[in-house]
């Protein structure tokens, strides 16, 4: 009892509660900055802490860095000597779950994850099998139709059954199904798979849904407003025997409705478990007073929403500064010049975050950054989305799974091996004993790498496996006597052994599993310091991204920027927009600062070759003057041109 009442030590009331509540379904609502993690950890200890077998505890989370935090601070409020909860995402536990009954789904226990890109390679070569013109149908767009099917929880044949009536049903139906095919032959799952093949598993065997439902009797889901239909799904059916379901969310910071996230499902958890203890987590420890009070005054203008009102008990801070550029180029400017005397005034660069609603803003920003010398980095391509990152993980696929095709076929000939088109279709088609001698040699000594790469991966632990894989494979030697390119490709590999480390620990065959894993769930977010540290820059950088990659994170000093009328709030694509998401992802971006906000706009912008004048964004209209200043009523930021000084737009 000792144990679990530390649990309880420096938490505010509301927090105590949820973490003493546990039993039966809570739905812990919790603002932007409230806690929400270490609520979590400190409930899953105080659970601990009661006699509760860590074992019989399940976390859920969306992204690697979130579940390895979460992780962390679990492990930091409870003895080490207790055993661990199982703490993963949602998509790392389909794999688990899948691995552990691999034969059941007619699968090995070494089946391919396959990436965006090898699923879509597997979509082209259906469409080319069927003579479909990739110029005419973009493969790309029949990808998401099948991704979102899945993720609503339906196979082929559901879609079969009532969507193919219409001309692009007609055409996704016969793709999806050499699709299926050509995963089936590969022994390989595609990301929604890792979902899908979950409720086929537990909907056809019963007893090992009832298995997991005994193993795990008290489940934590985080982010809830995030998840899809088959996410909901998946909770509910874990859940249905001990109906010991915590989830926490907040409706408020619901932005990924595009990727088939319901934020419904939190706003009607009460309906689908009617003895629900609700409990808000209000009290913000991140921001100052009066960023809270213009994200209160932003956010209450929406109606779908659960009520509640942030506060915080930190300072009052300074008021919120308005930037107004007369184009895109003043405006990156201004905020450049503005990061720069922070950062002269002591502000660690780091510590500093340029956002912006879509992409094609960061030219402006970058240019600007470069001319006045600020250091900074963008959240751009993901460390193993580099080509040959990409090329040793390749190796180590293909060497524990022979079936998965497009792993073989990237680097059968890496470094050159002289096998060709016509020798790689006879190697799939089974008619390799009709290959010339010398070509067969060839052949003979890749398989022979891939088996000695097996054969290391059963002995050794991931660090060594990927050096073996450098090492054996002729990659090492090829790059390093390559171009200045090539060596930098080297380093950059040889990165990919200092991160296999984490994994060493782990018993033989597991950690390269779990590696295999990494690279296949890791997101953008998660791959932020990974890829600083592999393109060997200076991680004390100003962060330039997109309000949506902010998601999760905080920094003491945030410039939401292009703050016009239909680029924040975004048009969309199809004339249309759904301006209460939108508010929510602004909402997300107020809720990211801890000290001060910027907010910026330009009177006119250059949007695919032409200029347009802007109006100013509604969102600013929604923040009350007095919790605003602008150029002319300050002088310690920015050295500033003077153009626009005293200059606001009346809302």
């Amino acid at each position: 009892m000792a144990d679990s009442l530390k649990t309880l030590a420096g938490l505010n009331p509301r927090q105590q509660e949820a973490i003493l509540a546990t039993e039966g379904p809570v739905l812990v609502v919790a603002g932007a900055g409230a806690g929400k993690t270490k609520t979590i950890a400190h409930r899953i200890a105080h659970l601990i802490g009661k006699g509760m077998a860590p074992e019989k505890i399940l976390a859920i989370t969306f992204t690697n860095k979130a579940a390895s935090e979460m992780r962390d601070r679990v492990m930091s409020v409870i003895r080490k000597d207790v055993g661990v909860p199982f703490v993963s995402t949602f998509h790392a536990l389909g794999a688990f779950i899948i691995k552990e009954n691999a034969r059941h789904l007619g699968l090995t226990k070494y089946f391919s994850i396959l990436d965006r890109d090898e699923s879509l390679a597997l979509i082209k070569q259906a469409m080319r099998e069927q003579e479909i013109n990739p110029k005419e149908v973009e493969p790309r767009k029949i990808l998401a139709v099948i991704s979102r099917e899945k993720g609503d929880g339906k196979n082929l044949g559901d879609f079969s059954g009532k969507e193919t009536a219409s001309y692009f049903g007609s055409l996704v139906e016969p793709l999806w199904r050499r699709y299926e095919e050509l995963t089936r032959e590969r022994q390989a799952l595609d990301f929604d798979d890792l979902l899908l093949k979950i409720l086929e598993l537990w909907r056809r065997y019963p007893e090992i849904l009832a298995h997991y439902q005994t193993r795990w009797q008290y489940l934590h889901i985080d982010e809830y407003q995030d998840t899809n239909t088959i996410q909901y799904t998946i909770a509910k059916m874990l859940a249905a025997k001990n109906k010991n379901l915590c989830v926490v969310g907040d409706i408020d910071q619901s932005i990924y409705s595009w990727r088939g996230a319901d934020f419904r499902n939190l706003l009607n958890f009460e309906q689908d478990y009617p003895q629900a203890t609700v409990i808000t987590l209000e009290q913000n420890y991140r921001s100052t007073k009066t960023i809270i009070a213009a994200a209160n005054q932003v956010i209450t203008n929406n109606r779908a929403r659960r009520e509640k009102n942030l506060f915080t008990e930190n300072e009052d801070g300074e008021r919120l500064r308005l930037i107004i550029g007369l184009d895109e180029n003043e405006e990156a400017q201004r905020i450049a010049e503005t990061c720069n005397q922070l950062i002269k005034n002591g502000s660690r660069p780091q510590e500093i975050a340029v956002l912006y609603r879509a992409n094609f803003q960061s030219r402006a920003l970058e240019e600007a950054f470069l001319f006045n010398t600020v250091p900074y980095k963008v959240l751009g391509t993901r460390f193993f989305e580099r080509q040959e990152v990409r090329d040793v993980i390749a190796y180590l696929k293909a060497a524990l799974n022979p079936q998965d095709i497009e792993s073989v076929k990237r680097v059968i000939n890496l470094p050159p091996r002289g096998i060709g088109k016509v020798t790689l279709a006879k190697i799939f088609s089974g008619q390799a004993a009709t290959l010339p001698s010398k070509v067969a040699a060839q052949v003979k000594a890749f398989q022979e790498v891939l088996a000695e790469i097996k054969h290391v991966t059963e002995e050794q632990p991931p660090s060594l496996v990927i050096k073996y894989i450098l090492t054996h494979s002729g990659l090492e030697q090829m790059w390093r006597e390559g171009s200045e390119e090539d060596r930098e490709r080297l380093e950059n590999t040889r990165e990919l052994v200092t991160l296999a480390l984490k994994y060493d620990s782990l018993p033989s065959g597991e950690g390269v599993w779990q590696l295999l894993t990494e690279v296949a769930l890791v997101s953008d977010q998660d791959s932020l310091p990974a890829e600083a540290e592999q393109k060997n820059k200076p991680e004390d950088a100003v962060r330039l991204m997109t309000v949506h990659a902010a998601k999760g994170l905080e920094f003491d000093y945030v410039f939401i920027t292009g703050l016009e009328q239909d680029l924040f709030p975004h048009q969309g694509r199809e004339e249309e927009r759904d301006d209460e998401e939108e508010r929510r992802l602004f909402y997300v971006a107020l809720t990211r600062a801890r000290k001060k906000l910027f907010l910026s706009y330009a009177q006119t912008r250059t949007i695919f070759g032409s200029r347009q004048v802007n109006l100013p964004s509604q969102f600013l209209g929604e923040i009350d003057d007095s919790l605003l200043e602008t150029d002319s009523e300050t002088d310690g930021y920015s050295s500033g041109s003077g153009s626009t000084k005293g200059y606001l737009i009346d809302f």
